[in-house]
């Protein structure tokens, strides 16, 4: 690398000044700007991940991330414009980590991720600044999960539960009802007390506003912050969404509160990394993503938990989003991903396109925390529900073949098909979970045998209608208690007789 004279005897002019004023700063100039991509040099002590100061000959600052540190040069990720930095601009330290403001204020908003506001509602005033990366929580702080983060879905409530401080990966194909799950899932949140953050990362815009709009519609945006980098911002700024949606929600749990992160999705997270990387002439791996690329996420991830009492009793419950292609699981971000979450919610494209919404696939699908996330009551009425939805798929592809069926196997057949159908949910319709024990009550004790398939939609309406306006001490008890006790088991038995016979009626 050359060095023209001037340059030279402009970082020495500059050294003799900061002596002079008695402020000693280090001060660097660019030699190179390309694609987001600034390299400086004459900043030794510059750290990683430091945040530095371009100030271009139009007078504007440009903030960067310090990123690569070479022998004789720094290498930047511009976070804003590029395009007004020129060869031979001023680049100054600024001795401190990237942070972003955190705080009660940034509910209700849409932000970017250095948290300046995105929606027109004017500055947002916080006093409080957490640092974008932040180490995990160690095992000593820590608790089991063992408290049920409701997401009002029927069928993850009772066969893969999620609990407050778990990491629970939403993965399938584009267009089969990943966003969807998220967004109902923080609706859901409404009267339960946790703070919910989105992460929208590289998605276009429109489908940020529409995801918003619905928030605002069901109420879900008074504790809700949106954390945007949408596709036509920088790949800088992509990369650092989900960590500073991590530290917001970092923010309530260690208040001693409880808060929801979504990441959507991690694969274009993981894509603008790799394009920063390569720029930055990082040696490219399997995929050509670099060789951190695990690391990455791990570290994200990890700072989901759910903490000890002496720590607040916090919780940072995680719901990472990955997209595949052609649904091949095994690709090298999914299954690095699945490596490092508590479980995961497989969405398959064949039962999304063949009616069957939301489109899950009960037998690639997993929760690893399991009936500790559960309320006793819709632990004992979903128990046996997994395993006679497994035996249903394996006898439906037998029964391809098969013409004539013994009685018992089309009994099978029967109620599995009937249990699929009451397992489908509307988008936007969350149900609590006296809703969902009743459903699933009636689904073990036969009742949905004595009703016809296509009939089941709206058995399903009508008798929450009926609990609610008729039972609704009932439907009190099942709130306050959460669990089947042999009373309310006796009184939900007649209810549903009494229904029974007015609906078959």
């Amino acid at each position: 690398m050359r060095i023209n004279p001037d340059e030279l005897t402009k970082v020495i002019e500059e050294r003799i000044k900061s002596y002079e004023s008695g402020e000693i700063k280090e001060v660097g100039w660019v030699m190179q700007v390309s694609d987001g991509i600034v390299r400086a040099y004459g900043m030794k002590e510059t750290m990683a991940n430091e945040l530095v100061e371009i100030h271009t000959q139009s007078d504007k600052t440009v903030y960067g991330l310090a990123m690569n540190l070479e022998e004789d040069n720094i290498g930047i990720i511009a976070l804003d414009d590029f395009k007004e930095i020129k060869e031979g601009d001023k680049v100054l330290r600024t001795n401190r980590v990237i942070e972003i403001p955190v705080g009660e204020n940034l509910l209700g908003r849409v932000v970017n991720p250095l948290g300046i506001p995105l929606d027109g509602k004017g500055e947002i005033k916080e006093n409080d600044f957490f640092p974008i990366e932040r180490k995990a929580q160690g095992v000593i702080t820590r608790k089991p999960v063992d408290t049920p983060l409701q997401t009002g879905l029927k069928i993850i409530d009772a066969i893969i539960p999620i609990g407050r401080g778990q990491r629970e990966l939403i993965i399938g194909d584009r267009q089969t009802g990943k966003s969807a799950i998220a967004i109902d899932t923080i609706i859901n949140q409404k009267g339960q007390n946790v703070k919910c953050i989105y992460v929208a990362i590289g998605q276009k815009s429109s489908a940020v506003a529409r995801n918003i709009a619905q928030l605002e519609k069901h109420g879900a945006m008074e504790y809700t912050t949106i954390v945007s980098a949408s596709a036509s911002d920088p790949a800088s700024l992509q990369y650092l969404a989900p960590y500073a949606g991590a530290a917001l929600g970092e923010y309530f749990m260690f208040k001693g509160e409880d808060a929801l992160v979504v990441y959507d999705d991690l694969s274009k997270h993981a894509s603008a990394y790799r394009e920063i990387s390569l720029l930055l002439r990082r040696p490219p791996g399997r995929e050509a993503y670099p060789g951190d690329i695990f690391y990455l996420h791990s570290k994200l991830l990890e700072r989901a938990a759910r903490l000890n009492d002496d720590f607040g009793g916090g919780s940072l419950t995680a719901l990472p989003i990955i997209e595949t292609q052609a649904n091949d699981i095994s690709a090298y971000i999914p299954t690095n991903v699945i490596s490092i979450t508590d479980g995961q919610i497989y969405l398959e494209p064949s039962l999304f396109y063949s009616g069957f919404r939301p489109a899950i696939n009960i037998g690639l699908s997993v929760s690893r925390v399991g009936g500790s996330a559960q309320t006793k009551a819709i632990k004992k009425v979903s128990g046996s529900l997994k395993l006679d939805l497994a035996q249903y798929r394996e006898l439906e592809s037998f029964s391809q073949f098969s013409s004539d069926l013994d009685e018992s196997t089309k009994k099978q057949l029967l109620k599995g098909e009937k249990l699929m159908e009451l397992l489908k949910q509307k988008q936007y319709s969350p149900l609590s979970v006296e809703e969902q024990v009743v459903l699933l009550y009636a689904a073990n004790e036969g009742y949905l045998m004595e009703i016809e398939t296509e009939n089941i939609s709206n058995f399903e309406k009508s008798i929450l209608s009926f609990m609610k306006t008729e039972k609704s001490n009932l439907m009190n008890k099942l709130a306050e208690k959460k669990e089947l006790t042999d009373d309310i088991k006796e009184e939900l038995n007649s209810s549903i007789k009494q229904f029974m016979k007015s609906f078959n009626a």
